[in-house]
């Protein structure tokens, strides 16, 4: 199955994999330093806590050990994270169809795989959209299932998505920086 991402020439792909990662890696410094105030005992990993409350009481203790100003903070990330997902998840998937392009110069069959963790990475695009929305319920106020529910089965979706896909980029340029030995 062909990704959309493959029709670029490999000159425009490394163009735009250098913007959306320059892009990604300025939400998630930003998404970060404006969160740091939700690391508390209850959300020991902030935002990423939150994520995994998977239950109203979970999300509610996670809630109540925040400050009126770090639940602002939370709000505001979740504004960030509309524009995160578009920015991760096409940066991941472009590095998905540049591995696979590596990876089938070096004649391996998991080549195919790039195309479709690519669309897979837009698929956690997606999740995390959905996961967000569950997260806006909760911080307005609706601390109910299946709300934390949603938003945890989402993130970890998405996350293992995520990995799989940073893995599979991570081979493609290792390939790519390792000579051949033939």
């Amino acid at each position: 199955m062909k990704h959309p991402l493959e029709c670029l020439s490999p000159h425009k792909r490394t163009l735009i994999f250098l913007l959306l990662l320059g892009l990604t890696v300025v939400l998630l410094l930003s998404m970060n330093f404006v969160g740091l105030p939700l690391n508390t005992a209850a959300a020991p990993q902030g935002i990423i806590s939150f994520e995994f409350a998977a239950t109203p009481e979970r999300a509610q203790e996670m809630l109540d050990s925040w400050s009126p100003d770090a639940r602002i903070r939370a709000g505001f990330i979740q504004g960030l994270d509309f524009l995160f997902p578009i920015a991760y998840s096409t940066t991941v998937a472009l590095g998905c169809v540049m591995a696979a392009g590596v990876i089938t110069r070096r004649g391996q069959a998991i080549s195919r795989l790039g195309a479709w963790l690519a669309w897979g990475l837009w698929l956690a695009a997606v999740l995390d959209y959905i996961e967000n929305i569950g997260l806006l319920f909760i911080l307005f106020g609706i601390v109910q299932s299946p709300y934390p529910q949603i938003a945890a089965v989402c993130a970890s979706i998405k996350f293992a998505l995520l990995a799989i896909g940073l893995v599979y980029s991570f081979y493609g340029l290792a390939l790519k920086v390792i000579p051949t030995t033939s």
